[in-house]
């Protein structure tokens, strides 16, 4: 029988060897990456008081003034819903109707100053978060991991 020394006390480790990933598979790997991202930005709304559902209506308004049927669709909403969600904003000061100039019926929703001040605070909290998230990846991991997420949510190509 050979004869092995034990490593003693004072011998250093040897180096730590990185691990490759697990590969979850597609549904699995997406769906708890929507997790982490569903969880980071549940602690920027907290942040602020906000639902996650009122974040994202303050990610739709910050580059336009949809109508309420317009912004209900966006949040994929029944349009009385996302109308609470306007009345709770208003009420905080954070966003205004305006009557639409295309259909007397209908309002344009947008963000006040104090909303626009409230979505840059947010966005820039909401980056650094999900960036965290990828911070052990390389630089070229990054950038196709932002190039194939851009092109799974713009659908297949037109033939």
């Amino acid at each position: 029988m050979p004869h092995t020394t034990p490593p003693r006390p004072s011998d250093p480790e040897p180096p730590a060897t990185p691990t490759a990933p697990t590969d979850l598979g597609l549904v699995d790997g997406l769906a708890q990456l929507s997790f982490a991202i569903h969880a980071a930005l549940g602690k920027v709304a907290a942040g602020h008081d906000l639902s996650i559902v009122q974040l994202r209506m303050f990610g739709v308004l910050r580059d336009r003034e949809p109508g309420m049927q317009e912004l209900a669709r966006h949040l994929g909403l029944d349009k009385s819903s996302a109308t609470g969600l306007v009345d709770r904003a208003e009420r905080r000061g954070l966003v205004r109707r305006s009557p639409s100039p295309h259909d007397r019926r209908s309002v344009q929703v947008a963000l006040t100053e104090q909303g626009h001040q409230l979505a840059r605070e947010a966005t820039v909290e909401a980056g650094q978060h999900i960036h965290a998230l990828a911070a052990h990846l390389t630089d070229e991991q990054r950038a196709q991991l932002s190039l194939l997420a851009s092109a799974a949510l713009a659908g297949p190509a037109p033939s």
